[in-house]
């Protein structure tokens, strides 16, 4: 009986004993996890105080994968310990899961890497010259893109698939898929013509005198272009329908054009001369009108109640708001030139000749004068 307890007493120790070694695994795996986020937080402290777009990103991109790595690794050995120590079939798993992690978790770290780097390359905080919003963004879903699919790739080798089969596959039934779905290649490849020729980018204010389109572009995607309308509405467009289209960008134009007509009243035809020609002093010495393009103010009809002559000149701004104060300023001047030379701005009216004068019926007359 003495050597029977004795081996009960050795077998509960070693058991206590693999048991408590895999607490400590797993402990010192937590522990780590948090030891390296701290090691994370001061290098992003330190990146922050320089001007560069890389550290940044690399610094931000790595926390996750390099904690989920260190977690991995530790419950993926306490496993394999306890697998080992109850003699399981489940030991097989523990190295393919753990190719399975570094190859997810290095898919994970360049995808993240490259949304940051994206994020820093069109930000004025990081880069004195922001680059181009949408080339970047194209440029960035492309390489995440390629990465997803090399990851799976990578991944599907490691469980045994043949890759060169399924490439061949994918050779054979692309052709179908084509056809299957024409719609969706036609999107994709209208998207990749808006990144390559960049009639418009994310921001820019768009309309289309095709179609019921006018808005400003928030996202352009490799399906559909997110457009918001004036009145805050999504707008979500096709990215094909880009290529049946004329489309038209204002945000792009150099200047405003203020191309307004003014009429005067008939009485005033002697004043015509010097109104025009103070009206367009005054715009030449207007310091939001470009005098460097086409300038124009002349008498240019003889209306029904009026003499009308226009002023056609270009404004330096092209913001939307900051073009109607300066025109309202130029037509507030030119009412004042107008009212300055005792002259009036003209509005429909009807002119009634009579000849002779009015013949009254001599009853209606008497009574008149009654």
């Amino acid at each position: 009986m003495g050597k029977v307890e004795n081996w009960l007493v050795n077998l509960t120790g070693e058991q206590y004993l693999w048991m408590l070694e895999l607490f400590l695994i797993v402990l010192v795996a937590l522990s780590l996890g948090y030891v390296v986020n701290r090691i994370v937080d001061r290098l992003e402290a330190h990146a922050a105080k320089t001007m560069t777009v890389w550290d940044d990103a690399l610094i931000e991109a790595c926390r996750k994968p390099v904690i989920w790595l260190v977690w991995i690794l530790g419950i993926n050995f306490a496993a394999g310990i306890a697998a080992q120590k109850m003699d399981s079939e489940l030991y097989s798993l523990v190295d393919p899961i753990n190719r399975l992690a570094l190859v997810f978790l290095s898919t994970l770290f360049l995808t993240n890497f490259i949304k940051r780097a994206e994020r820093n390359l069109v930000h004025p905080d990081y880069i004195a010259k922001p680059l181009d919003e949408t080339t970047v963004r194209a440029v960035g879903k492309l390489l995440r893109a390629a990465v997803i699919i090399t990851g799976v790739l990578i991944a599907m080798q490691f469980f045994g698939y043949s890759i060169s089969g399924l490439l061949a596959f994918g050779g054979i039934g692309g052709i179908a898929m084509g056809f299957a779905a024409k719609d969706l290649l036609a999107n994709f490849f209208g998207g990749l013509m808006i990144y390559l020729d960049r009639p418009f980018s994310v921001g820019d204010w768009i309309r289309s005198p095709d179609k019921e389109i006018e808005g400003t572009v928030e996202d352009i995607g490799w399906r559909l272009t997110r457009i918001r309308t004036f009145d805050k509405r999504p707008l979500y467009i096709p990215n094909a329908v880009f290529a049946s289209i004329s489309v038209e960008n204002p945000s792009r134009m150099s200047n405003r054009r203020i191309y307004e007509t003014v009429g005067i009243r008939y009485d005033d035809l002697h004043k015509m001369d010097v109104i025009a020609d103070q009206v367009k002093t005054m715009l030449s010495e207007h310091p939001e009108i470009d005098t460097n393009l086409i300038m124009m103010v002349n008498f240019n009809k003889f209306a029904s109640s009026s003499l009308d002559f226009f002023i056609y000149v270009f404004t330096k701004t092209t913001n939307w708001a900051k073009y109607h104060e300066v025109k309202q300023d130029v037509l507030l001047k030119v009412a004042a030139i107008i009212e300055a030379n005792q002259a009036e701005i003209a509005f429909p009216t009807s002119t009634l000749q009579v000849p002779n004068g009015i013949e009254l019926a001599g009853g209606l007359a008497q009574a008149g004068k009654d």
